[in-house]
């Protein structure tokens, strides 16, 4: 077990320069809570990985050293399916011999588990530094309880899973075809984009060209449509990699490339190689009063937020410093419609070793490079092999976009400096509360807790990030595998092991109204007696759009909101900005009755307007309008040490 869960709460929030607001701390185990539930099956492995969310079967598919696990998504210790995969004796002897540490490194770390039908997963470990896949069945039905593998279907996972457990992989597979960011051999230097199995050529990125790829490591692989020409199709790859175009090389990068997937390669030039393949750099920067930005480049993680355009989701990054003087981590947002933008625009082009990187100026051939055939723009041409060979020449040369992708209002949504850990890993859950719609972003930590935050509008130009909890959930960080979110619950996985957590915890906050309306939890609201989940009515809100990206800024807001909570009239006065004043008016006699039943403030927590007719311990009392709520309030003090609590009284 990976130690007591620790649960730490903050409770409202003013300016709090710079660092996440709390005000008041509990500190409890979080396991008394029945919260969170660890996975408790005593095995001899390490280094575990959430790979694959299976809703269908209600499954979720982990992987660990010389183990494939199926758990349950709403309990992951009732009938765990647990697949014993471990290398060869001989094949560990040999991987020791060659001087591999036996423990860390010579054992079959499965770093690949794809959906391959309905009835069977694609899987693939290291295989003590010799990768080996296979396909596992899971039955057709998850009542079935099936769960076995195929050892006759064996085979070489080379260009598959990377030798060195070391090492990550991104991954998609598609149409039975499998795509992967992988280093390829032995010694870990030769790194590539794959296409293997399937019908179509395999295919990779141009060996040992530093254009292209320069020591990448491979953070998530996700397709996303361009258009609804499926030929138009681009599976998108989050990598960081050394810079060849930084002013003071060495420098590592954030990256952001892409591929078609009907991509054969070129005719005579780049043969069996992509031929559409471009990148671009994602920056996640602060602006400094001097005009010098500070960066943050080693991307760590990628969160893809669906909306109901599936062509244009939002996508969230986690990026922690590169350098060692400045340690800082940060989260940006950036959406589609801005990285398409980057790779429409210009290509970057040198003349030279000495000479600068410069936007290409030159004669564009056509089709323009990176066009997928067959596409919208390519109707004529079924196959890259039929383009010109000075667009595939272009291609080899040119693969680097001369413009960078900026996040939305450039810059992050969530800024840590200074701080004793750095993020890690992302994931975002979106909640419809009674002032509005939130994304609540839950963040994991190199020291193993899962931060919850909100990030709401100060003024028309700051965003102000508010913590809601911390919980520490392992000893150890959590540094490569996504916390992975369903409905009301989050998994979490480290080297020790996998646990998950209720999305909130609504009775920590407190029995008073107050404190819970200072939580401004959007999971929680006061119904008259405690602090339990808040369900929002199914009317009020409308179907996301991507106009929410806003974050806040220059949005309009002329609309009534119609009932809020499903009892009480509330109504938007007028028009105004969700970043700026909007009047609120709870209609006279809402005010006057004291049988409300949903109570709750997410943007300002103000107790004093939402817990009027209820005394501290939720029984109901006349309301006197002229009396005052005291509320102790400390946010100098920025985030508890880990181990320390702070007095609720202040």
């Amino acid at each position: 077990f990976p130690g007591p869960l620790i649960f730490l709460s903050g409770v409202g929030v003013q300016g709090c320069h710079g660092a996440p607001c709390f005000n008041s701390f509990l500190q409890f185990e979080l396991k008394a809570t029945g919260t969170a539930h660890f996975f408790n099956f005593l095995l001899n492995t390490t280094d575990y990985r959430i790979l694959l969310k299976d809703e269908d079967h209600d499954r979720m598919y982990v992987g660990s050293k010389d183990y494939v696990l199926s758990l349950d998504l709403h309990d992951i210790n009732r009938e765990p399916l647990i697949i014993h995969w471990a290398a060869s004796p001989q094949r560990i002897e040999e991987c020791v011999l060659s001087g591999k540490d036996g423990n860390g490194e010579c054992g079959n770390f499965v770093r690949l588990i794809q959906p391959w039908n309905r009835t069977h997963l694609y899987v693939c470990g290291t295989g003590a530094y010799n990768p080996m896949c296979t396909y596992v069945n899971r039955g057709r039905r998850a009542q079935d309880y099936i769960f076995y593998l195929e050892p006759e279907r064996l085979e070489s996972g080379k260009g598959k899973c990377p030798y060195d457990p070391k090492l990550d992989t991104a991954s998609a597979l598609i149409n039975e075809e499998l795509y992967a960011g992988v280093y390829i051999d032995f010694m870990g230097t030769d790194a590539a984009i794959f296409r293997t199995l399937g019908k179509q050529t395999a295919m990779r990125t141009d060996q040992y060209n530093s254009r292209w790829l320069n020591d990448p490591s491979f953070i998530h692989a996700e397709l996303i449509p361009d258009s609804a020409e499926r030929n138009d199709d681009k599976l998108y790859f989050f990598f960081r990699e050394r810079s060849a175009e930084a002013a003071q090389s060495p420098a590592v990068y954030a990256r952001i490339g892409r591929i078609c997937l009907n991509d054969d390669g070129g005719h005579c030039c780049l043969v069996n190689k992509w031929s559409t393949f471009l990148k671009a750099r994602l920056v996640c920067s602060v602006p400094g009063e001097d005009g010098i930005e500070t960066h943050f480049d080693e991307l760590q993680d990628v969160f893809v937020q669906q909306t109901q355009d599936v062509r244009n989701p939002v996508i969230y990054a986690v990026f922690t410093s590169s350098g060692s003087v400045f340690r800082g981590s940060a989260v940006c947002v950036y959406s589609m419609a801005d990285i398409r933008m980057v790779f429409n625009g210009p290509f970057a082009h040198k003349e030279g070793p000495n000479y600068q990187w410069m936007p290409f100026s030159g004669k564009m051939p056509y089709p323009r490079p990176g066009t997928c055939p067959g596409g919208t723009f390519t109707p004529s041409m079924k196959s890259t092999k039929d383009y010109p060979d000075e667009v595939i020449n272009f291609m080899r040369s040119h693969p680097l976009m001369y413009q960078a992708v900026y996040p939305l209002q450039r810059r992050p949504l969530v800024v840590r400096t200074g701080a004793p850990y750095r993020l890690t890993t992302v994931a975002v859950d979106q909640v419809d509360a009674a002032d509005g719609r939130y994304e609540v972003l839950f963040l994991g930590t190199d020291r193993g807790t899962v931060q919850k935050v909100i990030v709401l509008p100060k003024d028309d130009q700051e965003m102000e990030e508010l913590m809601l909890e911390e919980v520490e959930v392992f000893k150890v960080g959590m540094t490569h595998s996504p916390v992975l979110l369903t409905p009301q619950q989050l998994y979490v996985a480290s080297a020790v092991g996998v646990t998950h957590l209720s999305l909130h915890r609504c009775q920590a906050y407190g029995a008073a109204c107050a404190d819970c309306c200072l939580a401004r939890d959007p999971y929680c609201a006061w119904d008259g007696q405690a602090c339990s989940r808040y369900t929002a009515s199914s009317k009020r809100w409308g179907p996301r759009t991507p106009r929410v990206l806003s974050w806040g800024f220059g949005g309009r807001c002329n609309t009534t909101l119609g009932v809020m909570d499903g009892t009480a009239p509330w109504s938007l006065e007028g028009t105004g900005t969700w970043g700026g004043e909007a009047s609120l008016k709870i209609l006279d006699q809402e005010l006057s009755s004291s049988r409300r039943s949903r109570r709750q403030d997410v943007r300002h927590g103000n107790p004093i307007r939402q817990c009027r007719g209820f005394n501290s311990n939720g029984e109901c009392a006349e309301p006197d309008p002229w009396a005052l709520l005291t509320v102790p309030r400390s946010c100098s003090q920025g985030p508890p040490r880990e181990g320390l609590s702070h007095d609720p009284g202040g």
